[in-house]
């Protein structure tokens, strides 16, 4: 497994009733140990979190599947992250 950094940067569209579900769908990720840290940026402009993942494309498959990616809240990037530190 790889770890996948994956930046979601709210869009105009960003409405909060969309956390819920949001949270929801990260303890399911956690669940089944993928999840490896979440965090919301100080600014409000959006948040980050780390999966784990075979490859990029599964990565991508994963996250997109967000609440915060299918309502168009967020846009979200996906970065394969080789951690050296």
């Amino acid at each position: 497994m790889r770890k996948y950094l994956v930046m979601a940067m709210r869009t105009p569209r960003f409405d909060g009733s969309v956390a819920e579900p949001h949270r929801a769908w990260l303890d399911t990720v956690r669940e089944r140990g993928q999840l490896v840290e979440t965090g919301k940026f100080t600014d409000g402009s959006g948040g980050a979190y780390v999966v784990l993942a075979e490859s990029l494309d599964a990565a991508s498959e994963l996250v997109f599947s967000d609440p915060i990616h299918t309502s168009g809240a967020s846009e979200l990037t996906v970065y394969e992250w080789e951690i050296t530190g």
